[in-house]
């Protein structure tokens, strides 16, 4: 395994109360293999992600777990246990765990070339000179499909498409060769040709370099195309977990079922698109038991909607759900 995530707790501390983003969520990502991070917006799937890289900000804190990662070349580190500016932290972001950020013009520096951006990561993980970082850079902005590397190396954000800054950010990502890499929901701010090409890159690069991936996603689609192993979450837990073939052919919990049945569909004619009904309420209001039975069509009074959240249990080998009526829905509903 490359990544364990066990038990962690993030939460925002707000005037209206403490807001639970990250309910104790816990899953691995394999080395070499992509774990997608599947939910609604507003799920806390985001800030999974920028809790394990450390990069939670007052008012949210993280509270308690583990994130352990296992390098090649050492033992196994806790990151959450290290201190907050320690030069061990610095070396892990980026050099071993990269990410590719949901908006890349937030992510870039809007007064600095692209060039130096890149160059500032490879100096600061790798030793080298300027020119060779220079070389490396231009390496990488090629290889990620970017025309013309060493005039855009010098050219602003502003003066590319979302498509190539999008690309710039998975080149800045990968250009000290780290060995996971947490892309947050990269095609959200590009059209539709271009989402397929960002992850048919992807998909590209992390068979080359032997990634292991944490692809934070909505789009099911995508997931099937990508994914070896699924996490589905719904407001700040993880609801059903297993491999990618198992989740899209048998899912067990009502949500990941809501969600495939909503994917468009050469079949559907004129009909309306099936949908999950409501919405996802607010982080501050969580209803009691589980938290997806005011929206569940299965959901049982005095079952679901009491007590504490159920908990993820087996339902066969690598397959676990968190329903507290899992067994009693029938197979032709789940098919």
């Amino acid at each position: 395994m490359l990544l364990e995530v066990r038990d962690l707790h993030t939460s925002f501390f707000t005037d209206e109360g403490e807001v639970r983003a990250v309910d104790g969520v816990s899953f691995v990502v394999r080395r070499g293999a992509v774990l997608a991070l599947v939910g609604e917006s507003g799920c806390g799937k985001s800030v999974t992600a920028y809790s394990i890289l450390r990069l939670i900000q007052e008012p949210g804190r993280i509270l308690s777990g583990q994130v352990i990662l296992h390098p090649r070349d050492g033992p196994p580190v806790d990151i959450l246990a290290l201190p907050a500016k320690s030069e061990r932290l610095y070396e892990i972001r980026g050099g071993h765990i990269a990410m590719v950020f949901q908006e890349p013009m937030s992510a870039l520096s809007p007064v600095h070339t692209i060039g130096s951006q890149i160059m500032e990561a490879i100096v600061l993980h790798r030793p080298v000179t300027k020119d060779r970082a220079w070389q490396i850079a231009v390496e990488m902005l090629a290889r990620v499909g970017i025309p013309n590397a060493c005039v855009r190396m010098r050219q602003y954000p502003h003066e590319l498409s979302g498509g190539m800054r999008q690309r710039v950010g998975i080149a800045m990502a990968l250009v000290c060769h780290p060995q996971l890499l947490i892309a947050d929901e990269p095609t959200t701010a590009v059209d539709v040709t271009i989402q397929a090409q960002i992850m048919i890159l992807l998909k590209q690069l992390q068979r080359e370099l032997g990634l292991g991936v944490l692809l934070i996603t909505h789009d099911l689609g995508v997931v099937g195309q990508m994914a070896h192993d699924v996490a589905v979450m719904y407001l700040g837990r993880i609801v059903e977990m297993g491999d990618v073939r198992t989740i899209m052919k048998t899912p067990r919990h009502p949500y990941t079922m809501g969600l495939l049945r909503s994917l468009p569909g050469l079949n559907l004619g004129s009909r309306r698109l099936p949908s999950i009904r409501g919405s996802v309420p607010p982080l501050s209001r969580l209803p009691r038991g589980c938290a997806f039975h005011p929206r569940c069509p299965h959901a049982r009074a005095g079952v679901c909607d009491s007590g504490l959240p159920p908990a993820l249990r087996p339902v066969r080998d690598a397959h676990f759900v968190a329903c507290a009526r899992v067994d009693e829905i029938p197979a032709e509903v789940r098919s």
